[in-house]
């Protein structure tokens, strides 16, 4: 028999204030983060700190066997939410407890808690994980390539899903511990310093740690057999680099490349402030691929980067990433211009430190050497969509807005605003348009007007404007030419360091077999 309870309205109001939240107030996490170029990409609902990641790999099956430790905070209450991974679980765990699984789509893995999280609380997630990664694919891709002697995890914008469950977007950046095991005789390279290694009953464990907040594109993993130099910058900062053992001829260029990365870091300091991590050096794994990326701290570079001799240029591009695209991450996917254009212009930058050609004339060279006709000034840099997110235009384009806007600025302003900018935004998110306003801060000037005829107008900006804007359209008047005669083009001088700028033009093209077709 139940009595039925009759009080006043006002207490009854302060009764129901004191009653938690029911379960009708608990809703599932988003199963994408909201980035409309890569709508399955992250998930909402929480926000990751932390990755604790326990691994064995053997290279000779391709089997990695992990165990994920995630710390996050609650934004919203919570009766399930999603983590991001190809491979197959075997048991997931909230705050201690067991918790139900299943997975849907090709990487949405979907957890509903013993009991409901109430939002602003610290979580932890443990995910008990196996599997071949080489035979992962999502969306028709794998971003793991498989090596004579192991395998390696780098790829753009996703590469995460196939090694770790997470919140695969930039937006959601945290530290990370990565701790690796493997056979005796092999190594393991990832991100940040190395905190120690020891061999047991055959296998050897490494354990890296990056302790800056890292979007989760920018964590790797390689295995193999790899020669390794390691040294300390003039401030302290370990420097570990990393080439396969098997690189044939191309390894004496990579290596005539790569070991200027200190050098390249130093002066890149001048430009952007200083650098922002606890450590530095690159890798070169024995892939297939063409491209390389800025994986933090430790940039990944294929071998055919180097197939026609040492390019320092892409040791620049790749290191530049570390201000613009690592330390200020994109907000969005469409927002890659402030991850590229600043990276190929940090190449130009080194062209003009090098003697090599000045950014003003690799500047006025794109704009002369690319007809109105070319499909290459349809391309906005600013939002260049999801099928033209690694187009030439984002590089090269995007590099001659920069050179526009440092000419309407001035040099003083223009390089101020180069390295204030990833102090501005540390370890954190920007738009496009975020630089636009921090630009006119700075500079005291108004600037839309320019980032839209060179950041999102789909033609090639009249010469009358290129002209107001500093860049040369290359028009020259015959010494014999009668009064009042129109011009004729003047050749275009190609600069010298043009041709080592242009080999690099394959760090955008993530496509192939191993790559994503979609780039």
């Amino acid at each position: 028999m139940h009595r039925r309870l009759v009080v006043p309205s006002a207490l009854a109001a302060s009764l129901l204030l004191a009653i938690p939240a029911s379960a009708a107030d608990y809703v599932p996490g988003a199963s994408g983060i909201g980035d409309p170029y890569y709508p399955a990409s992250g998930n909402g609902g929480y926000d990751v700190s932390h990755y604790d990641l326990r691994l064995t790999y053997q290279p000779a099956t391709d089997l990695l066997e992990g165990t994920a430790t995630i710390l996050a905070t609650t934004k919203q209450n919570l009766s399930r939410f999603n983590l991001d991974l190809g491979l197959k679980v075997s048991e997931v765990r909230v705050n201690g407890k067991k918790a139900r699984f299943t997975t849907s789509g090709e990487q949405e893995l979907e957890i509903t808690p013993a009991a409901p999280l109430e939002k602003n609380r610290t979580i932890s997630v443990v995910v008990r994980y196996a599997g071949k990664p080489s035979e992962v694919k999502i969306g028709g891709w794998t971003a793991w390539h498989r090596t004579p002697d192991g395998g390696v995890a780098a790829q753009e914008p996703d590469s995460a899903a196939w090694w770790f469950p997470s919140n695969d977007h930039p937006l959601d950046k945290a530290t990370f511990d990565v701790s690796v095991s493997v056979p005796d005789g092999t190594q393991a390279i990832s991100n940040g310093v190395l905190q120690s290694q020891s061999s047991r009953l055959g296998w050897t464990r490494f354990n890296w740690r990056s302790n800056k907040p890292q979007a989760t594109y920018l964590a790797t993993l390689a295995v193999g057999k790899f020669d390794i130099t390691t040294d300390k910058t003039a401030k302290g900062l370990p420097v570990l680099n990393a080439y396969s053992k098997d690189l044939g001829d191309n390894a004496g260029a990579a290596r005539a490349s790569i070991e200027r990365t200190a050098e390249v870091a130093e002066w890149l300091e001048e430009v952007f402030g200083p650098y922002p991590f606890n450590a530095l050096g690159g890798y070169v794994p024995n892939v297939t691929s063409g491209y390389a990326l800025e994986t933090q701290t430790r940039p990944f570079y294929s071998p055919r980067q180097f197939s026609n001799g040492a390019n320092v240029s892409v040791v620049v591009h790749e290191l530049a990433h570390q201000w613009y695209g690592d330390s200020v991450s994109v907000d969005r996917w469409k927002d890659i211009w402030v991850n590229e254009g600043f990276a190929r212009y940090s190449q130009w930058l080194w062209s003009e430190k090098e003697g090599e050609g000045t950014a003003q004339e690799l500047a006025d060279y794109v704009y002369q050497t690319r007809t109105a006709e070319d499909p290459f000034w349809t391309v906005a840099p600013g939002d260049p969509g999801p099928d033209n997110q690694f187009h030439i235009a984002v590089y090269d384009r995007g590099a001659l807005a920069l050179q526009a806007l440092r000419n309407e600025i001035g040099d003083e302003d223009f390089f101020a605003i180069l390295k204030g900018w990833p102090t501005e935004f540390a370890y954190g998110n920007a738009k496009v348009k975020d630089f636009v306003k921090y630009a006119e801060r700075i500079s005291g000037k108004p600037l839309a007007a320019l980032f839209d005829t060179w950041l999102y107008e789909p033609v090639k900006p009249a010469a009358s404007t290129a002209g107001d804007s500093g860049i040369s359209a290359g028009t020259a008047r015959s010494t014999a030419a009668a009064p009042g005669a129109p011009a004729a083009s003047a050749k275009p001088v190609q600069p010298k360091s043009w041709k080592k700028i242009a080999e690099t033009n394959t760090i955008h093209e993530h496509g192939g077999p191993e790559g994503h077709g979609g780039h």
